[in-house]
Parts: structure tokens; sequence; C-alpha cells
């Protein structure tokens, strides 16, 4: 069994942002249509009538004040309300190929490896543009990678249960230099006409390596102390959009195509989850809360994140030990955990702790432990 090591990390910006007050503007205005449109269904009491949105309201909920995508003027376009992606040909990248390419590159530039170094490739995201061939496979040609890859999708948890994957294939030997890439376009399955979510996501990429610890330079990354993944059954984070559709005599404009969420459900059950999954995961390793300097954790939402360390640490959340970048980023499914270690982790000393952890739908939680070499 071989130590693993965290030897780099990249980050895949977009290239447009949406501030609250641009959403904002754009939502009240499809609000002020939606309203204008159904005025008598609505006098009728047969439609309900749509509420404005506000700046005050999204960071109050959230925390996000920000968030980047690859397109903007669909998203704020009042009378479409998503993403205007333009299609491309088969024989172009894939556009969620091409975003992990600049985030490996980035991560190989880190850790002073080729990408034609790497033997497994492991696409792990929230939602994948295309059923096949695999994501991961066509990342793996774009980069000139050896070995294997394949998709795998945990939503919001998917890079910390990717990471379990590389960790484990290059323990035991079946991979000497793993990535981990998790894109996510979640513009493009969010339902930005609903006000109770319109807000939350945000698209980027990130990328992760993974190396046999004999193969890094002494004093460069993090080993990898050991990972701890669990799932728990819940509807209350849900898309029901895929292949069965057309099955189904439906189209991807019904609701339930998108993103939808029992907010209030979900932060009372996923907190004491969370909170439980890393004190356990601490403690297997012989390890107290107290002892980790720094926790970079899922995010999706301020306050879930500030309740889960106040029960582990029994304090307000510091950001000093939990980065918060939802602010700039918004939710990013499965990568927010991963921006958090790459923007917030340069700091630290040799043989500091420190735990990554993602939490979502599912209910799905995985945490990677780490210390610094």
């Amino acid at each position: 069994m071989h130590p693993t090591v965290i030897s780099g990390t990249g980050l895949f910006r977009p290239p447009h942002t949406i501030s609250n007050a641009e959403l904002v503007e754009a939502f009240n205005a499809y609000v002020e249509r939606f309203n204008a449109e159904h005025a008598a269904d609505i006098a009728a009491g047969n439609v309900v009538a749509l509420q404005p949105s506000s700046v005050e309201f999204i960071e109050k909920a959230s925390g996000i004040q920000n968030r980047y995508v690859m397109d903007k003027a669909g998203v704020l376009d009042p009378g479409r309300m998503y993403p205007r992606i333009a299609p491309r040909p088969d024989e172009q990248a894939s556009l969620m190929a091409e975003m992990a390419v600049q985030a490996t590159q980035m991560a190989c530039e880190q850790a002073g490896v080729p990408t034609s170094q790497i033997d497994a490739v492991y696409c792990a995201a929230a939602n994948m543009q295309r059923a096949y061939p695999a994501m991961a496979c066509e990342i793996q040609a774009l980069l000139g990678a050896k070995g294997y890859g394949f998709d795998m999708n945990v939503a919001c948890s998917s890079a910390t249960f990717g990471i379990e994957q590389a960790v484990n294939a290059v323990r035991c030997g079946s991979a000497r230099c793993a990535l981990v890439v998790s894109p996510e376009i979640t513009s493009a399955h969010l339902e930005w006409r609903d006000r109770d979510c319109h807000f939350i996501f945000g698209d980027t990429c990130t990328a992760v390596l993974v190396q046999r610890a004999e193969d890094v330079p002494a004093g460069r990354g993090w080993d990898v102390l050991g990972t701890q993944l669990a799932t728990q059954y819940s509807n209350n984070i849900r898309n029901n959009f895929g292949f069965l559709n057309r099955c189904e005599d439906s189209t991807w404009q019904e609701r339930d195509k998108t993103f939808r969420q029992e907010g209030r459900k979900v932060f009372k059950e996923v907190v004491p989850i969370a909170a439980a999954h890393i004190e356990g995961h601490l403690a297997s390793l012989g390890l107290q809360p107290a002892q980790v300097a720094r926790f970079w954790l899922h995010q999706a939402n301020l306050g879930m994140n500030q309740l889960v360390i106040k029960r582990l640490l029994g304090s307000d959340v510091n950001e000093s030990i939990a980065p918060i970048i939802l602010n700039e980023w918004a939710n990013t499914a499965s990568a927010g955990s991963i921006i958090a270690f790459h923007q917030h982790s340069a700091d630290l000393t040799t043989g500091a702790l420190g735990l990554i952890c993602s939490f979502g739908a599912g209910y799905s939680v995985g945490s990677v432990a780490v210390k610094r070499r």
C-alpha cells in the first residue's frame, strides 16, 4: 500500500459574473411580466402571483453576493432566464472537457508534473453534459493522459467521493498519478425563475491531483491521512432530468427537470449529518476537531457552515478556521470545498492538519483528512 499525496489543485474561472443586483433586476422584470400576463387568473385565484426578490433577501438567506457563469445574457434575459450555450460539433472539444483541461493544467503546473503523467481520470460532478462517451475519456484524450477514466455523480459530494477513488487507486497501485476534475455548469440546471433558489448556483471547474508520496518532492503538497464517505437517501434535493423523460412524453421545461429542494428540511437535516460525519472521521484517525487547523467545507449556505463549525468546536465560525468562498462564487456544487482548499491552504505550515468536506443531495457526505508536508 502506497502513501498518497494531494500534490496540486487547479481552478477554472468562467468568463462572466452576475452580481445580486443584476440578478434581482432581471428576476423582478420576469415577475412583473408573469404577473401582468396572468392577471386575470391571479385575480380569480387560479394562479399564485409571483413575489419579487431582493439583494437583502439573497444575502440574508445564503451569504451569496456574486456568481460566475458561462453565459450571462441568457440568464439575465427576462424572456429566457437560462443560459444560452451554443451547440458544438462532435469533432470539437466539449464545454465541460474544455473547462476541465484548463483547471488540470493549473493543477499540473502547481504539482510540477506533465499531463501525460496522469494515468487515471475521474470526472466527478453533479451533472454531465451527455450520457456517453464518458466525459472523463474525452478529458483524458485532450490531456494526453494514460490509463483509464470514468464519470461519477454524487451531486455536491462528487469531488470528495472522487478523491477517495483516486486515493484508493494510487494507494493500491492501479494508478500512480490520478486526477479528479469537477466541471460544474450549474447555471444550466438551476431554475432561475424560482425565487427560493434563483440565486444559489454558479459555474466553475476544479482539479485535484493525487500521487504516490515517493513521487512528490519533500515539502510539497498534503499527505492524505484518510477519507470517509457516507450516504443516506433523501428526496429533499432532486432533479428529474434524464433520458427517460422522452418515454414519459415530458419535456425539459417541466419544473421537476431543474434543481429543486426543500430548503428548510435540508438545512435542518444535513447540518447534524455533516457535523457527526466529520467528528466520526477524525475520531477514527485518533484526532479531535480542535486539532484541525482548517476546515474546507461545502459552500452552499453561510449559515449552514457556521452551524457545522459551532457543533464541532463549540464556537462561532472564524474564516481562518473555515474559509468562505460562496460570497464570490455562490454554490458551485461539488467544486465548492475544493475552491476553498485551493484558495485558502498555502499559508498553512508543515504539520498542519486540515479537512475537506462536502455534503449535499443523496444525502451524501464525503471527507478527506490531510496534513501539510
